[in-house]
């Protein structure tokens, strides 16, 4: 193969997906891996009642005129917070509308004349009173003490249009670059769509036929005529219509020609996958897997071990770099170490600009996996040279393009912090990575045992490959060793032998307690790491 050639097999490769979901009492884990490493983890309750999307019929409790805004009791225990601003454009028209439901009108909504904008100034007690029962949906879900932050534009997501009730605007995704391309996406939305129903053109649509699209905007206004249905039975708050689960969410914003396979652990669900993915995308329907392994399904692709290495307070990236995740109420910090591995050859800038990249890679992918939002600042190690701190800034912003969260990363100051607002719709995904110890019996913490060896053999690497020792004694609890040096010829100890081109002995140590390990050097000194 030339080296043209070669390019083009580099250029067209794609990043390939799996989805893995594991369905179980309480709830469903969906864990999306990208060339087999986890960057995205969901986890959803299977009694959700608030989750984004939720149409609610909500009741007026409380107006607050100093913050412009309202509680609404939606079912709740903590009443929803509305604000002015989150009333939207069309506020007077959805008001309009529902009054004209509770005196028994039957109101078509292509023959329903629509009121002007809401003015950006105005007071919410102009438009609402306590009382009042009124449309809303959850923006953002129950998070810690606080209740729904909920929005009175309601919008309905397809797979390739928003669907904007009370709007007569076409808007197309700002990601669709050709003129040629909005241009016809424009035209033909405005041939299907019915009178006072807006759209939003997502970027998935770009290329697609006029059939796709208006299967998807059939479906979209099915979803708010259902909400009209229950408006007029209903005499109290309470829920309209509720958005897809998690799983289908994710399958409609995410299923694209790099999905390779979708594995699922639990009968009922996978023919629920296949009906949604035959819906609209039927020619993807054969990727989705019913796994019976006998291992659970997370273990057996390697699911586990990830959340146990990603999770967590410290997480450790190549190379000894760690970063430091701490949370408070306002807001995370995220602190970048090196470690004790640098390259020796390289200046202090240049090493700490290296550690800044890898660094930034993972930071990327943390805040995707975790779902963190809010502020997060970003503590990376001080680099002097103007020309980093850009091309930190620019590593950054590229790492975060595949994050479908809105946020904003600011250039890094001369200290070397980056700050980065992002987007918060549900709580932020938590996992317990620590263990209990089998010596303490629960008093102290420990690091996950299924990271152990993995744990022991980046520390022997370090040893043998980057600081060159020779003669290296690796002393272990009688168990560990066991595990090490059983069946000497495909033994552990002979593979990682192999591996580094190095020999070292591995010494059973019974005072040690089980996950206790030390090395040592030709003299016998123990080596601190």
């Amino acid at each position: 193969m030339s080296e043209e050639q070669q390019q083009e097999v580099v250029e067209v490769k794609t990043v390939t997906r799996d989805l893995i979901i594991n369905s179980h009492a309480s709830e469903v884990d969906i864990a999306l891996l990208e060339d087999n490493t986890l960057v995205e983890l969901h986890r959803e309750k299977t009694n959700n009642q608030f989750a984004v999307g939720d149409v609610f019929l909500g009741r007026v409790k409380k107006i607050l005129p100093g913050l412009n805004a309202a509680f609404v009791d939606v079912g709740y225990p903590k009443e929803a917070f509305l604000h002015y601003l989150d009333l939207g454009l069309q506020a007077s028209s959805l008001i309009k509308y529902k009054k004209q439901v509770d005196a028994g009108n039957d109101v078509a909504m292509d023959k329903f004349k629509l009121e002007g904008d809401l003015p950006k100034n105005g007071k919410i007690g102009d438009w609402l009173a306590v009382g009042d029962l009124l449309p809303v949906q959850i923006a953002k879900e129950p998070i810690h003490t606080k209740g729904p932050r909920i929005t009175a534009e309601v919008s309905f997501a397809g797979r390739y249009l928003v669907l904007v009730p009370f709007s007569n605007r076409i808007s197309v995704s700002q990601k669709i670059r050709s003129s040629e391309e909005r241009n016809r996406l424009r035209r033909l939305i405005q041939s299907i769509k019915p009178a006072n129903y807006g759209v939003i053109i997502r970027t998935v649509a770009e290329g697609k036929k006029v059939a796709d699209l208006d299967a998807d905007l059939r479906s979209l206004i099915t979803k708010w005529e259902q909400c009209t249905i229950e408006m007029k039975k209903m005499t109290s708050f309470g829920k309209m219509v509720s958005e897809m689960d998690q799983t289908s969410v994710m399958l409609r914003d995410l299923l694209n020609e790099s999905f390779n396979n979708i594995h699922v652990n639990d009968e009922k669900l996978y023919e629920d996958i296949q009906n949604t993915i035959r819906t609209f995308a039927p020619q993807k329907a054969e990727i989705v897997h019913l796994y019976k392994g006998k291992e659970p399904i997370f273990d057996y692709f390697n699911v586990t071990k990830q959340i146990k290495g990603f999770f967590g307070r410290v997480v450790t990236i190549k190379n000894g770099v760690y970063l430091i995740i701490e949370h408070t109420e306002a807001m995370h910090v995220i602190d970048v170490n090196s470690g004790h591995r640098v390259n020796k050859e390289n200046s202090q800038e240049d090493n700490a600009f290296q550690v800044n990249i890898v660094a930034a890679k993972e930071i990327a992918r943390q805040l995707r996996l975790r779902d963190m939002g809010g502020i997060i600042i970003v503590d990376f190690i001080d680099m002097h040279e103007a020309k980093h701190r850009k091309e930190l800034y620019d590593a950054l912003v590229e790492a975060m393009k595949p994050d479908r969260a809105k946020h904003k990363i600011l250039p890094a100051t001369q200290f070397g912090l980056i700050q980065i607002t992002r987007q918060r719709v549900r709580p932020e995904t938590e996992v317990q990575v620590q263990e209990k110890c089998p010596v303490c019996a629960g008093e102290g913490k420990i690091r996950p045992a299924i990271l152990f060896v993995d744990e022991i053999e980046n520390h022997l690497k370090y040893l043998l490959v980057d600081q060159n020792e020779n003669h290296i004694v690796l002393q272990v609890h009688p168990f560990i060793y066991s595990y090490l040096c059983i069946g000497w010829w495909r033994s552990i100890h002979r593979k990682w032998q192999k591996k580094y081109g190095k020999k070292f002995k591995v010494q059973s140590m019974p005072e040690f307690h089980m996950l206790q390990y030390n090395f040592q050097n030709a003299n016998g000194d123990d080596i601190k790491l």
